[in-house]
């Protein structure tokens, strides 16, 4: 399978701040991953929302992946990140100290979201893994469509 996409897991409070801060014109976000985890490669990523919803809200175009050193990647990116301070940072990653910061822009939200089992159907996977997934270029092209969002 030919990797394009990246499908990462968010909570809903996470995903709503993100998209606040998308509103108010942040031009790059970085979204936090506890350890070294993470797409090393992707052209896009695509926000799956878990409970409640668990559905897929939006995607973004993927810049890179910097892991490292927790304290120094706070310091350089966090600024980028949706976390509001370096407490709720350091609560985040429960004691870790190597972190994973996924830096993206261009974040839309799709005016539908693509259910469980639509995405079953362009996926094939009913449950999504917890550290996420690579999709190909396909399968991102059909998601985005199910969602009502123009390519």
């Amino acid at each position: 399978m030919k990797r394009y996409a990246f499908v990462v897991l968010s909570l809903e409070k996470f995903w709503k701040r993100m998209c606040s801060q998308n509103r108010a014109d942040k031009p790059v976000h970085a979204f936090v991953r506890r350890g070294i985890v993470g797409p090393k490669n992707a052209k896009q990523l695509f926000f799956y929302v878990t409970h409640p919803r668990k559905d897929i809200q939006g995607y973004a175009d993927f810049i890179e992946r910097v892991t490292g050193d927790a304290k120094d990647l706070w310091e350089s990116l966090g600024h980028e990140s949706l976390l509001s301070s370096y407490d709720e940072y350091q609560d985040f990653l429960q004691g870790r100290k190597k972190a994973t910061f996924i830096r993206f822009r261009n974040l839309k939200e799709l005016p539908n979201p693509v259910t469980t089992k639509a995405m079953a159907q362009i996926i094939g996977k009913e449950r999504m893994p917890q550290m996420g997934m690579y999709i190909t270029e396909k399968m991102a092209q059909q998601l985005i469509s199910e969602g009502g969002a123009e390519t």
